[in-house]
């Protein structure tokens, strides 16, 4: 594995940055490749704020807090991974934005196996509860690990199945934080045998709008997902959608017409998910997947140096036209950049300052939305 370990010092720059309000994956991303390290991100923080004449709402926490998260870390017995370092999972590494940390609760070897994501209805059917279980038990002989999200129904029961063979549970909450309560026993099991994995803070009670940011980290950890029962709106076909834009395999088990839980699934295999009816259809589609398609190279958050003081007079135009194009319905900044003619380099720059000054928001998987 390649990557660079960071320092105690540079991990705790690594996650004050991080914690920094208004600070997503792609601010962060783009704050290392123009100042070359978090500590000198973190210290050009509030004059790019300043520059863009608003009040913000970016909150820098004290280094204190931070050096108590990590101790909290240590006393739990939680691996704090950064991106840029060796055991980061590669495929995870390979998600575009890619989360800057990850916490870790038990075996860290999990996330470095072969991943299949199993997912679907919370109000699953008993068939469909036992056919998670089935094929989670049957892969996980076969070395598969696998990941879902410790909600109830389809994702409990497929961590139940690789309980001994090796399962990891991505949570919305902290690494500490046990949702739904009913899966109090599960979240033990897995911590003692398997992996907890999450990208918020210790004691951090998630919401709705941090399941997308746990949803794109099963699928990223992934070679593939499987759906077993979805409905034709729901959590599990936006984690779908997320891995698709990774380029993971989807597959889905088909349904009866005539059960609402089963019409999501068999929407995804019409529009050219994989159909798997056993284990084997899915170990079939894994021996397909070229593993090498995945390998990131070491330069993510590094780039050519530029010299941003001059730049600098062209950001600041820049931002009253990249706001023009920004609406409250979330577009990717690909498109707003291409639609403003704008050079790249000067676009992102300006659009990561409208980010961190409040003006934007970021979804989990970049996209940006005006804030009112």
């Amino acid at each position: 594995m390649s990557g660079t370990e960071l320092t105690y010092s540079e991990k705790c720059d690594w996650l004050r940055l991080t914690r920094t309000t208004t600070v997503g994956p792609v601010a962060f991303r783009d704050l290392l490749r123009r100042y070359g390290n978090a500590g000198a991100a973190l210290e050009a923080l509030p004059e790019l704020v300043a520059r863009t004449g608003r009040r913000g709402k970016m909150v820098i926490p004290p280094m204190v807090e931070i050096e108590h998260e990590l101790q909290a870390f240590e006393d739990m017995g939680v691996r704090l991974l950064a991106a840029c370092e060796p055991d980061f999972p590669k495929y995870l590494k390979a998600v575009d934005p890619t989360p800057p940390t990850i916490s870790v609760l038990g075996n860290l070897e999990l996330l470095h196996k072969p991943c299949i994501a199993i997912i679907g209805s919370r109000n699953a059917s008993a068939i469909g509860l036992r056919f998670a279980r089935q094929i989670a038990t049957e892969l996980g002989k076969e070395g598969v690990t696998i990941v879902s999200g410790l909600a109830r129904g389809m994702d409990a029961s497929a961590h139940w199945g690789a309980i001994e063979t090796g399962t990891i549970a991505v949570l919305g909450g902290g690494v500490d934080h046990i949702y739904p309560r009913q899966n109090t026993e599960l979240y033990h099991e897995i911590a003692q045998h398997g992996a907890l994995v999450s990208e918020s803070p210790l004691g951090y009670q998630a919401t709705a709008r941090d399941f997308p940011r746990r949803n794109r980290i099963i699928s990223g950890l992934s070679q593939g997902v499987v759906i077993i029962e979805a409905a034709e709106r729901s959590g599990t076909l936006i984690t779908a959608r997320y891995a698709l834009e990774q380029n993971r395999e989807v597959m889905a088990a088909p349904g009866s017409p005539l059960d609402p839980r089963t019409k999501g699934c068999n929407r995804l295999i019409r529009q050219g998910a994989a159909l798997i009816e056993n284990t084997d259809d899915i170990l079939n589609i894994l021996a397909n997947i070229q593993l090498p398609l995945f390998e990131e190279g070491a330069d993510e958050y590094h780039q050519k140096e530029l010299n941003w003081d001059e730049l600098q007079g062209d950001i600041d135009k820049a931002r009253d036209i990249l706001l023009s194009l920004c609406s409250p319905t979330p577009t990717h900044r690909d498109e707003i950049i291409r639609q403003s003619e704008l050079p790249y380099p000067i676009a992102a720059a300006a659009l990561l300052e409208l980010e961190l000054a409040g003006a934007l928001y970021a979804e989990s998987d970049g996209k940006l939305a005006l804030i009112l």
